[in-house]
């Protein structure tokens, strides 16, 4: 079965529509998120926002990540960590919407502090680089992550390997491929992909995630 095949019942509007609703899920859940909270502070909150807008499944367990907990790749735990007053967040969320899959990654700041709100801003800007080196070259896995890597370090941050992005679909996407983006030695399909930028600052205890669709 080819990697980068969709199901009979995909359907591109309705998964740009999932993907938007996680996108604004997302930043209800933000605007929420308060200092004096704890992680699962914010988990509790999700699952009322997944209650009102009738997710019934998430194809991937949230991850919601605070203050030094930004450096974490997906599969590692998070440390206890009390949100403060100037600190940083991001949110990782993957609702399945009318048989969809959506996934929808970001960071927020909150207070003024210039290093938070810098890294967060270049997570963003790297993911719209690399969306455009990878439309103009119509790249493959490994050299996507080559030239984000060498792009990070041009904003003078660290891009984490451990976030390499992956295929999505129609649920579930795994049975067509349940491997990494870097794996994929094929030219990288739009619609068929998500781009993840998780950036490490390279003295400091933070990090910033951003993460879309390739499309």
């Amino acid at each position: 079965m080819p990697i980068q095949d969709f199901g009979e019942n995909f359907d591109l509007t309705k998964f740009h529509h999932a993907r938007d609703i996680a996108r604004d899920m997302t930043h209800e859940l933000a605007n929420k998120i308060r200092p004096g909270m704890v992680e699962e502070d914010a988990h509790e909150l999700y699952k009322k926002i997944c209650a009102k807008h009738t997710v019934d499944k998430n194809w991937h367990p949230a991850k919601l990540r605070f203050g030094p907990n930004t450096l974490k790749i997906f599969r590692e735990p998070s440390d206890p960590h009390t949100l403060q007053e100037e600190d940083l967040f991001f949110i990782d969320i993957g609702p399945v919407i009318d048989g969809h899959e959506a996934d929808y990654g970001e960071t927020f700041t909150i207070g003024s502090n210039y290093e938070y709100k810098k890294i967060a801003e270049a997570s963003k800007k790297i993911f719209e680089d690399v969306s455009d080196f990878w439309k103009n070259n119509m790249a493959r896995g490994p050299e996507l992550y080559t030239w984000a890597s060498n792009r990070a370090k041009e904003y003078g941050y660290v891009l984490n390997m451990g976030s390499d992005g992956h295929r999505l679909s129609d649920f579930p996407h795994h049975v067509f491929f349940k491997g990494a983006i870097i794996e994929c030695e094929e030219k990288l399909l739009p619609n068929a992909w998500i781009l993840e930028i998780q950036l490490d600052h390279p003295n400091l205890k933070f990090g910033a995630f951003y993460e879309d669709i390739l499309k």
